[in-house]
């Protein structure tokens, strides 16, 4: 019998896969975002600051800016305008979460804004009261989150405090967009069942 200690010869453990750190959020401040573009645009140029509802205001500065560029656009103008601006929103909204260490930061109002011009676009020509009314639409719309808006928005979501990822950064615009849908829906039957 052999008095040397026995080997053991099962098979090593695989080592435990520490979870990422979490990082804290950061609120956005104007010297924030004056370090890049991309937090220019996720930010609404300044309009997702807004210590209260930045959604509503992004979506007011929309409508603002809708009116100051709807004489120079032609239906192929916004059509490139909103396609152009979903491809360049996705990247630096994407960008800006990232340094903003949040999914899906309410500060971040760009997907507002292009959902707004869509709808605008789409019911146009309208008057102040049609345009008044899609704007009530859509912030219902974009701040319940019924049905399918609710849907879009839950179908990117990350994990608080974890890195944000491309897909969540297409979230941010997703869900809006599905809220325009909603609101041109609505308005449709409208038009269609009492216009």
């Amino acid at each position: 019998m052999s008095d040397s200690p026995t080997q053991d010869t099962s098979p090593a453990e695989p080592p435990v896969a520490m979870p990422e750190p979490t990082r804290a959020p950061i609120r956005p401040t104007p010297a924030f975002m004056l370090r890049h573009p991309a937090r220019w645009i996720a930010l609404g140029f300044g309009s997702g600051l807004s210590p209260k509802a930045p959604g509503t205001v992004g979506t007011l500065w929309a409508w603002l800016a809708f009116w100051v560029i709807a004489p120079w656009l032609n239906d192929v103008g916004w059509a490139a305008l909103i396609a152009g601006g979903t491809v360049v929103g996705w990247w630096a909204c994407t960008r800006c979460a990232r340094d903003l260490n949040t999914a899906d930061p309410g500060a971040i109002v760009w997907d507002e804004v292009l959902a707004f011009w869509l709808v605008l676009w789409l019911i146009g020509p309208a008057s102040f009261v049609a345009q008044l009314v899609a704007f009530g639409l859509f912030r219902f719309f974009d701040a319940a989150k019924p049905g399918p808006v609710g849907w879009a928005d839950r179908l990117f979501k990350g994990e608080r405090g974890r890195p944000v990822t491309w897909a969540q950064g297409f979230g941010i615009l997703f869900d809006d967009f599905v809220a325009a849908g909603c609101t041109l829906a609505v308005i449709a039957l409208y038009r269609h069942f009492l216009g």
